[in-house]
């Protein structure tokens, strides 16, 4: 399979500043997306520390398999899984030091989400109400569970989903990077399968434009980079009433035939 990505940030028609973050590194395959809060550049900077710090421990990890997991592994999970899971931990512990330590900052936080392709497999680890969502022939589906209260309210059955998407409690997070010394990470994995698009977002998203819209826009925009420009020109066009981010995975799959075996004999492949 072939891995292409695209990403897309944007401060909204509303706030003033922007305070989503996101990171890749196309050599790990390695996604990451936060949504900071803690108003004034406090967001900015607790979801920057979300991302930069994700990356840097798999770095680590990929150089060093040895290193020591923050937080305790779960047997069920893959390597891969619980080291995603275990980068997370070490975010929020940078992100609370870096609050306690500094006035200003004190009571921030942030959300996350992470997708580490390995191979055929899917790993994703997860704090808060960004969002990733599979794209797999035609059905659209969100495969992270949102912290917050009002998801909290549509699994217990108090609320209805339809209530939950005009509550004035949507915001209200139950679970956040940086706001505890020690968050619990949801994580997960699954196999992957040519054709598959997965996508990362923030709220910013998500709260402007509906899940068949965007399911819409990934199944006709095949480039990844033009369906993300598109989902973030959406949202702004219903409103952009928060800063949105996204990033696009899709699996290609590889050229096959005669054209193909020759760019492959002749270097034209990387």
């Amino acid at each position: 399979m072939q891995i292409i990505s695209g990403a897309r940030t944007d401060v909204g028609r509303v706030r003033k500043n922007n305070e989503d973050s996101y990171r890749t590194d196309a050599d790990l395959h390695l996604y990451v997306l936060s949504d900071g809060m803690g108003g004034e550049a406090s967001g900015e900077v607790a979801s920057a520390l979300a991302v930069e710090t994700v990356i840097e421990h798999c770095r680590l990890a990929a150089k060093n398999p040895g290193l020591e997991l923050v937080g305790e592994r779960k047997e069920e999970l893959s390597d891969a899984t619980n080291r995603l899971a275990s980068a997370l931990r070490s975010a929020n512990q940078t992100i609370f030091e870096t609050a306690s330590g500094n006035t200003d900052q004190k009571g921030m936080g942030a959300t996350i989400v992470a997708a580490w392709l390995n191979e055929r497999r899917l790993s994703i680890a997860h704090v808060g109400d960004s969002r990733i969502y599979m794209l797999r022939a035609g059905s659209f589906d969100q495969i992270t569970a949102d912290h917050s209260l009002v998801a909290d309210l549509v699994r217990s059955g108090i609320m209805t989903p339809q209530q939950a998407e005009v509550s004035e409690q949507q915001s209200i997070l139950t679970r956040a990077l940086g706001t505890k010394a020690k968050v619990e990470v949801d994580a997960d994995e699954q196999l992957l399968l040519e054709g598959d698009t997965i996508l990362l977002c923030s709220d910013g998203l998500t709260r402007m434009v509906t899940d068949p819209e965007i399911a819409s826009i990934l199944e006709t925009n095949p480039d990844p980079q033009k369906a993300a420009d598109r989902l973030v020109e959406l949202a702004n066009e219903n409103g952009g009433h928060d800063n949105v981010t996204v990033i696009v995975v899709h699996l290609a799959p590889e050229a096959r035939g005669l054209w193909a075996t020759l760019r492959r004999w002749f270097g034209g492949d990387s």
